[in-house]
């Protein structure tokens, strides 16, 4: 049973690699594992926590100061705590906060979030940087650091790893238009933002959310104006049904907008690959640039696998729609000559800049656009 934060009790965070940093306890005494991830953003920490695409990682946050503004029933992206646990330079108990429900800590203990604080975030994420994602262990109820790494050496790497089955909604609900509905739309859930169903309802969408397992057929039945497929953690390589899936409605020729693991899922079922990077890229500052409108964007990203951009070259069928400038990885694609398209970041932002929320109007206009000509 997880326990409240001790003043000051020593905690340890192991890396697969062998490299080991010394703190102290925050959130739930424990253990917990996860493949560690570190993230650049300044401010967001609950949205970002609360994002279903980081279950099962360990969230280092590059940012020194965590829970100084404790947390707020509205800033929530699930329901629960979804990082595997959390590691910070400082660690704040105490929060002050017109409007706060609470502190930071009290949250992390609720949901059994194990975290370690007071070490030196800076070293980690360099040493993370130049030596790639890996798995780790954050202990702080004084187990032995022999059986710690034995505990380690047996977590599963997250390659090949199916996830979105842990964090999908248990059965079909409905988020209601804002004001007058203009469109119906089917969302595939495999693990996405409250944000995202936000941004579809505020555009006078009626949104109706299947669980991951649901057939096209059964979201086809419902006759949706429009197919989103959602944001989730995991390997996309490893979700060979719902590849299916998603090929099968993308014949139906409906508009489609995938986002993050939804945009890997739409690539592979039109015969992409998609690959494991190096260091992922987590933060609220990822530079874009539209090919498109030759604009640039300043984006909110959460992945760890990236669309092969060989693969987009080879197939006549789909275009490049937006780059990474860090990187020049992939960050969007369309089907040529059909209304579907997806985006490797999160245009829904929360937390992040609003830049990209135009792709939700883009999507919103291909579907009315559609009715018209109907």
């Amino acid at each position: 049973m997880a326990k409240s934060r001790d003043t000051k009790k020593p905690a340890i965070l192991l890396l697969a690699d062998g490299t080991r940093f010394d703190g102290h306890a925050a959130g739930a005494i424990g253990i917990t594992t996860g493949e560690i991830a570190f993230n650049t953003g300044m401010y967001g920490y609950q949205e970002i926590f609360t994002d279903p695409s980081y279950h099962r990682q360990i969230l280092v946050m590059a940012t020194s100061h965590i829970g100084n503004y404790g947390v707020h029933d509205a800033e929530v992206e699930s329901e629960r705590v979804q990082i595997a646990g959390l590691v910070t330079k400082n660690f704040s108990s105490i929060a002050s906060r017109v409007g706060g429900a609470g502190t930071l800590q009290d949250y992390m203990v609720r949901d059994s979030v194990v975290g370690i604080c007071d070490l030196d975030t800076r070293a980690l994420v360099r040493h993370i940087r130049q030596s790639g994602a890996m798995n780790a262990i954050i202990c702080s109820d004084g187990t032995d650091e022999g059986e710690l790494k034995e505990m380690l050496a047996d977590v599963p790497s997250m390659e090949g790893m199916e996830l979105s089955s842990e964090v999908t909604c248990a059965e079909v609900h409905d988020a209601p238009a804002l004001g007058v509905a203009k469109c119906k739309v089917a969302l595939l859930d495999l693990g996405v933002k409250t944000n995202i169903v936000r941004c579809l309802t505020e555009r006078s969408c009626d949104v109706r959310v299947f669980p991951m397992s649901t057939s096209a057929d059964e979201m086809l039945a419902w006759s949706p104006d429009g197919i989103m497929l959602s944001n989730g953690p995991g390997d996309p390589g490893a979700m060979e049904q719902t590849i299916e899936t998603v090929k099968a409605l993308v014949a139906s020729g409906k508009p489609t907008f995938g986002i993050c693991l939804g945009h890997q899922v739409l690539a592979l079922s039109q015969g992409l690959k998609t690959v494991k990077m190096f260091n992922g890229h987590r933060g609220v500052n990822h530079p874009i640039k539209n090919l498109i409108t030759g604009k640039a964007e300043i984006t909110s990203q959460n992945h760890g696998f990236v669309v092969d951009r060989a693969s987009v070259d080879a197939n006549a069928g789909v275009e490049v729609t937006h780059i990474h400038l860090n990187d020049e990885t992939v960050a969007g694609i369309s089907l040529r000559g059909l209304p579907i398209f997806s985006v490797q970041y999160h245009p829904e932002a929360s937390a992040g800049p609003h830049d990209s929320r135009y792709l939700f109007d883009q999507f919103v206009e291909s579907m009315t656009r559609v009715e018209v000509l109907a």
